[in-house]
């Protein structure tokens, strides 16, 4: 590690690190250009079509399912926009190398490619996302098909509370499963499968029973030891499962509850002009933050601020895009494999991907801009 980070490009990167990053005027078109090549680049670096991520210390790693499935509607609507036909082609090779690795019971393994793990609800669902963006973008059955198998096979793990435990990260319900729901949901919508709206609705159910009266919830960490003080990523995506089932279904109370959440980390941002990594039942905030999860935020907030008109959520999404921005690889500092792309955290050596640029990540700030501009992935 030490000889790796010691090369002029990283060390100059480290040393950028050190000092504070404002808010920048940002070109969000540019922005989204770069951000959209650093996941280009992470399927071309691979020995497949899925993404992986680079690491200063350790290059490129092996791809992972679950995040090059949510990619695909992010490379569509880009392409879309910028316009760039090159992620379109991207998005349909990743969906196509997601048909040949789709388990036997119908869903898709956790982790990376290479590890050997089983099924997980949360990881296939991410997936199906993709299936059902790259059917809608060209109209073939199979992806249309693969999304199905991996839908019953959710729905055939799910506890008797609603929840899922046996088949998910360290066999634990979360509260981040909202962010299957929605999934489930949009599948429902292209099959009219009454058993996958019945289980994102046991789903929800149980997600709302777990929300404090700050809005805070319980067992939102991705981690079991640290249930008491969940990161902003897993946080995010609770509330982005909630906004997105409201808008699918037309229900407002799960609109209701993500909004005292998302109202905690606008009014702590707004005030303290930062958003830690992690966040207690009290919403005191500690470590350094996770750009993955600002970059959800921001989509979280944008939003809000529809729903509610309230300015100060556009105000916080705004901002936050724009400190993205300043974090964002765009200089001639650091790897040029890292260009577009954002740290695990900030500074780099935070706790949360250490010296590393995860593709999840530029994802976000990918979907954060396009929300930005008024267009939104459809899945």
């Amino acid at each position: 590690m030490a000889s790796a980070l010691a090369e002029p490009a990283a060390r100059a990167l480290v040393m950028a690190h050190l000092k504070p990053v404002r808010e920048v005027e940002l070109d969000q078109r540019a922005a989204l250009r770069e951000a959209v090549g650093y996941l280009l680049r992470a399927q071309r670096h691979g020995t497949d079509k899925g993404m992986g991520s680079y690491h200063l210390t350790n290059g490129w790693g092996a791809s992972y399912p679950e995040t090059t499935g949510y990619a695909i509607p992010t490379l569509i609507a880009a392409a879309g926009m910028l316009p760039w036909d090159e992620a379109d082609k991207a998005a349909v090779e990743a969906a196509e190398w997601l048909l040949t690795i789709q388990q036997a019971d119908g869903g898709w393994q956790g982790g990376r490619v290479g590890e050997g793990r089983p099924s997980i609800v949360f990881n296939t669902a991410q997936v199906v996302r993709g299936m059902l963006a790259v059917h809608s973008y060209t109209g073939r059955t199979e992806f249309l098909d693969a999304a199905i198998r991996a839908g019953h096979w959710i729905v055939s793990v799910q506890d008797t509370d609603g929840a899922w435990r046996g088949s998910n990260f360290m066999g634990a319900a979360r509260v981040y499963d909202t962010y299957v729901d929605a999934p489930l949901l949009r599948l429902h919508a292209f099959t009219g499968e009454a058993v996958l709206y019945r289980a994102a609705m046991r789903n929800l159910a149980w997600v709302l029973q777990q929300q404090r009266a700050n809005g805070w919830f319980s067992n939102a960490d991705n981690t079991i030891r640290h249930n008491d003080r969940p990161i902003t990523h897993t946080i995010a995506y609770t509330l982005d499962g909630l906004l997105e089932c409201s808008r699918i279904t037309g229900d407002d109370r799960y609109a209701k509850a993500a909004i005292p959440a998302a109202a905690a980390l606008v009014n702590d941002y707004l005030i303290t002009g930062r958003i830690h990594g992690r966040y207690d039942a009290q919403w005191r905030g500690s470590e350094y933050p996770i750009m993955t999860g600002c970059a959800q935020l921001a989509i979280v907030w944008t939003h809000v601020a529809k729903l509610t008109g309230e300015n100060r959520y556009r105000e916080a999404a705004s901002r936050m895009i724009r400190f993205l921005g300043a974090v964002q690889q765009r200089s001639a500092v650091g790897p040029a494999a890292s260009r577009g792309a954002l740290t695990g955290s900030f500074p780099l050596w935070g706790r949360y991907e250490k010296f590393a640029f995860p593709n999840w990540g530029t994802k976000y700030f990918a979907d954060a801009l396009l929300c930005a501009e008024g267009h939104p992935p459809a899945f």
